[in-house]
């Protein structure tokens, strides 16, 4: 058995600022952050746009920032929470900032701020299109200069270690820590913690087309929900909507919506701008908004994708602000002087999550969770662009606040029931058919547009799926191939079931409004 202060599974901008809030203020505490991949190898790392700060309090404010987050999310968004994020994103920054991370200037003292679909300003900075590789870097160096923080790759955490405890007259579910599997030395390691923070990502391979890297597999999700954690707003999966369009491509590589704001059009095969007959703001609609557009005009037109025209921007500029994307599309064949980029929409960004409060605190004691895999109540239905890494970085501090003031009330005594896992093996290929199967499913049936029908039919199909699974795998599989399947599965079915709760809860109102009039 392992024992750490505090246990944090994922290695992006989540996970490492938060075990640098910790470090900073209690040397004496041992902190262990574990990735299933290379440290490096995290959805933080290809995150290109940048994160979206007032810092023009003269022509931006606070205010309009909320309304923004507000409007973009289907007024669906915790008010309270969207209020603590966007005031306390200055004091974030500064503190990124001193951690060595680096955005553009346009000039000596003034940040060159990009704009965004959804935004009413001005307000995203950036480093380049690498942003969020440059706050990834530098936050991994930073980590390495605390003694008290370890970085363990390759280990991948199966399950949460959970018992109950007696609390103020009440049973409560208590986190203890986690089962891992070593994937270097093929064994099981617990690992007992104080506290544990899930700091997992997203789950975008859950579809067939998403810009996610492979590890984005829904394990914290999974996880949480397998200890019966609260899990909220599943159904609320962003499509990115200008992803590059490229057949075989897996991970789709994402073109960056600071394009737009920096003049680029879509257009169809026509070569019109059809966005305006969708919404009035054209390219600089949200991304839910883009998406469903360039989805109805793929199903007018049978074509496979839309385009995005750089043509008439300044090239030199174009080049100088977005590197990576000039450099991608030159090695597919594509100079953005002259030719149209193929795009199409791509799942991106789970809003819905593990269900946390203003500390990121979970429904489970000791467990927290931030970033992606949350559900904090800032995006509603949708993320507005650039608030992502904000959220990350506010809510890991949140936490570490409120954890450093209440830990020593965190020890219990552990008392748990060792889990059972085999070594029994699967064939590499049957995993990877389940596997694409559970991600036709959900692309087919619980994608940019949902039905009724297409979800019960998901719903029966996925069923058959987990009970094949419980049938030939009670005790689980030490083999990473077997658990990603399984919480592809888990979130799959999560999203099935929360969009037809949400398609029945929504089809009620409409009842009631109805007989009301």
């Amino acid at each position: 058995m392992i024992e750490k202060d505090i246990l944090i599974i994922g290695s992006g901008i989540a996970g490492l600022s938060f075990a640098l809030n910790i470090a900073k203020k209690r040397p004496d505490l041992s902190i262990c952050i574990l990735t299933k991949s290379n440290k490096a190898e995290t959805n933080t790392r290809y995150a290109q746009g940048g994160i979206a700060v007032v810092m023009d309090i003269i022509h931006d404010s606070y205010q309009e920032h909320i309304n923004d987050t507000l409007k973009a999310g289907g007024e669906l968004c915790n008010k309270k929470v969207v209020e603590m994020v966007v005031k306390k994103a200055p004091e974030r920054l500064r503190e990124l900032m001193e951690w060595g991370v680096k955005f553009d200037m346009a000039l000596k003292n003034r940040f060159d701020v990009g704009l965004e679909g959804g935004h009413s300003h001005a307000r995203i900075l950036h480093r380049k299109d690498m942003t969020g590789y440059e706050i990834e870097k530098k936050l991994l160096y930073h980590t390495s200069q605390y003694k008290n923080i370890s970085i363990l790759p390759h280990h991948f955490a199966l399950d949460l270690i959970t018992g109950s405890s007696y609390i103020i007259g009440k049973n409560t579910t208590t986190c203890y820590g986690a089962y891992v599997f070593s994937q270097e030395y093929k064994c099981i390691k617990i690992f007992k913690a104080g506290i544990t923070m899930l700091a997992t990502g997203g789950s975008g391979q859950v579809f067939i087309t998403t810009t996610n890297p492979l590890i984005a597999t829904g394990d914290g999700v999974a996880i949480a929900h397998r200890a019966h954690a609260k899990i909220r707003d599943m159904q609320f999966i962003q499509f990115h909507p200008t992803a590059f369009y490229e057949h075989h491509s897996k991970p789709s590589f994402l073109i960056s919506e600071a394009i737009r704001g920096f003049g680029a059009y879509i257009l169809n095969k026509k070569g019109s701008r059809f966005l305006f007959d969708y919404d009035n703001r054209g390219e600089l609609a949200t991304r839910d908004i883009i998406s469903m557009a360039i989805h109805c005009e793929l199903l007018k037109s049978g074509e496979a994708c839309v385009f995005l025209d750089c043509r008439h921007l300044d090239h030199k500029k174009f080049r100088k602000h977005f590197p990576g994307i000039y450099k991608y599309c030159q090695k597919k064949g594509i100079n953005t002087d002259k030719d149209l980029i193929p795009i199409t929409p791509a799942a991106h960004y789970q809003c819905g999550g593990i269900t946390t409060n203003r500390k990121a605190q979970t429904s489970i004691k000791n467990l927290y969770a931030c970033g992606e895999c949350s559900s904090s109540g800032l995006h509603g239905s949708n993320r507005l662009a650039s608030n992502s890494l904000l959220e990350a970085v506010v809510f890991s501090h949140e936490a570490a606040a409120h954890i450093l003031k209440n830990l020593d009330s965190t020890r219990t005594k552990l008392e748990f029931t060792f889990n059972k896992y085999t070594l029994k093996k699967t064939s590499f290929k049957k995993l990877s058919a389940m596997r694409m199967e559970i991600r036709q499913i959900v692309s087919l049936y619980a994608g940019i547009e949902k039905s009724k029908s297409g979800l019960l039919n998901a719903k029966a199909l996925l069923k058959k799926f987990d009970l094949m699974i419980k049938r030939n795998y009670p005790d689980g599989t030490l083999q990473t191939d077997f658990w990603e399947v399984k919480n592809l599965l888990t979130v799959a079915q999560l999203i099935v079931d929360q969009s037809l709760n949400f398609y029945y809860k929504k089809h009620k109102q409409n009842e009631k409004q109805t007989h009301g009039k």
